[in-house]
């Protein structure tokens, strides 16, 4: 068990969270949830003991073990596969390399000989003799060959040491486990593979994600950070969204009917006071209004931005075609004969084991690269608006404010709309000066999405949208491509984003697509029972 005590944190004289009071216990999952800048990996880092609160206290039993997600991807370069992940559990590790050391001695005496006997009893005792098995279980469920336990972490690639990281944090059966994003970068396989593992694991587990379908499938209570404070509700983030979002809509309802009654009774005492037959009753309505208060909203730290796209025209019949398409790079083939037709009203998710092959078909689409063979072509009455994956190009090396640097893309280039137009998007006050050159990842992702929607396409392409979003953002970009009435071709590694956009799945394989039209979950089910 986990036990918060009047916990607070406070910087620069500004409370980030204040007067917590939790408890966690085994067997639960948490998703903690909240704006960017809210202070989720902040949380996180004062349950691990990485950062110290202002007050208050973090009491965790001193048997109790705690494995936290490493984020730092180069920290255990040095290292092999196998001993990374064993280090989530490092005694066993520090067990496991003394004795190990022992046993190469040369002089081996009987005084070694007592301490290495000290050393098995431990290493028994933590299950040392089932590491290596345990290690190629946990990489095999997340997608790995387990021959990469031998390699040297400096090897492997960012996404396969996303997968390792996350391995160690699962390693040895800690009673506790903290997991920031650890969907980050992970294949569906993998995924659902995680989900698998965490809803049967016993221990207590505390997540942070902006993963929607993930928390709905592990999670047992929500930690919402909001307001300055913490607060923890049963049921997955599906309850606690619907029941956050009637709570917000009765509390209108009742400063609604609050607000009517006031006017009704300002309106009455107006036109009677200076009425002497009705002035009494006058006087006992002002007493009751000077009794009655409009109860406000809290000022939430969640923010909306609004995502909508128009289309300036309805494209015709003929929209595109793809036809045997291959590319090849550096030697290794991402495309081979990929082949379909887009229909009016398709909205398709594309798939692939290799996330470069998805990149490499929306670069050729838009001209940014060229296909090794085959063909595609768009329709004459089409028009494309497209969300790279990599947008350093359009900020890294621009010093415009944000609001000139919108202004290059919009029809009308008065300050006031768009301002408006921004202001839509979460960038207020002085915040439009920004140069664009420093801004976050999730202000990027708003400044390309602001820049699609003023172009009017019919067709939208999107590489990885969700990616550097809240979930109020993505919750924005989910609805507004829903809306959206033109056709839709993105990637995405969110299962909920996925599934309640596409109704068409196209995944591209080695010998070239699988084709077909239903939902994410749909589509789920049909591969794993062909």
């Amino acid at each position: 068990m986990i036990t918060v005590s009047d916990l607070s944190l406070n910087f620069d004289g500004t409370d980030l969270f204040k007067d917590v009071d939790l408890k966690f216990t085994p067997g639960n999952c948490y998703g903690v949830i909240g704006a960017n800048g809210a202070g989720k990996s902040t949380f996180l880092k004062i349950l691990s003991g990485v950062l110290e609160p202002t007050s208050g206290a973090v009491i965790i039993p001193e048997e109790m073990r705690m494995s936290v997600l490493k984020q730092d991807h180069f920290a255990y370069d040095e290292y092999t596969v196998l001993d990374t992940i064993i280090m989530g559990n490092r005694t066993l590790y520090d067990i496991m390399k003394e004795k190990d050391a022992l046993y190469e001695k040369p002089d081996f005496n009987d005084e070694d000989g007592i301490r290495v006997s000290e050393l098995e009893a431990q290493f028994a005792e933590l299950n040392g003799w089932e590491a290596e098995s345990d290690a190629s279980r946990l990489v095999q469920g997340l997608g790995l060959s387990e021959s990469i336990l031998y390699e040297n972490m400096a090897t492997l690639t960012g996404n396969e040491k996303v997968k390792i990281l996350l391995a160690q944090a699962l390693f040895g059966e800690p009673e506790i486990i903290l997991l920031d994003e650890p969907t980050n970068h992970l294949d569906v396989m993998a995924v659902n593979w995680l989900e698998d593992f965490l809803m049967e694991y016993p221990g207590t587990v505390i997540v942070v994600s902006h993963d929607r379908h993930f928390l709905n499938t592990v999670c047992t209570h929500i930690v919402d950070i909001d307001y300055n404070k913490i607060k923890m509700y049963v049921g997955n983030y599906e309850f606690w969204y619907d029941s956050s979002q009637l709570i917000q809509r009765m509390i209108k309802q009742q400063n609604k009917k609050a607000e009517e009654k006031i006017r009704e009774l300002e309106e009455f005492i107006r036109r009677f006071s200076a009425n002497k037959s009705k002035s009494r009753q006058a006087t006992s309505r002002r007493k009751l209004l000077d009794k009655m208060t409009i109860e406000e909203l809290p000022a939430s730290s969640r923010r909306y931005p609004f995502v909508g796209f128009e289309m300036d025209r309805e494209a015709g019949k003929d929209l595109l075609s793809v036809e045997d398409i291959c590319y090849i790079e550096e030697g290794e083939t991402l495309l081979n004969k990929v082949s379909f037709r887009l229909n009016r009203g398709d909205k398709v998710a594309i798939l692939a084991e290799n996330e470069r092959s998805v990149t490499a078909l929306f670069k050729i689409l838009e001209g940014e690269l060229e296909a090794t063979s085959g063909t595609f072509k768009w329709g004459i009455s089409t028009s494309q608006s497209y969300f790279p994956k990599d947008n350093g190009a359009f900020f890294d090396e621009c010093e415009l404010s944000i609001l000139d640097w919108m202004r290059q893309y919009s029809k009308d280039q008065t300050e006031t709309y768009l301002r408006g137009f921004l202001g839509r998007m979460l960038f207020s006050g002085d915040e439009v000066f920004k140069p664009v050159n420093v801004l976050s990842g999730g202000e990027r992702v708003r400044c390309m999405l602001s820049r699609m929607m003023m172009f009017g396409a019919n067709i939208i392409v999107l590489d990885q949208p969700t990616n550097h979003l809240d979930l109020e953002s993505i919750t924005a970009v989910n609805n507004g491509l829903c809306d959206f009435k033109g056709n839709v071709i993105f990637a995405s590694h969110d299962h909920e984003f996925i599934n309640t956009v596409a109704n068409r799945i196209i995944e591209i394989t080695d010998e070239g697509v699988i084709d077909r039209t239903c939902t994410y979950d749909e589509y789920i089910e049909w591969k794993q029972n062909r």
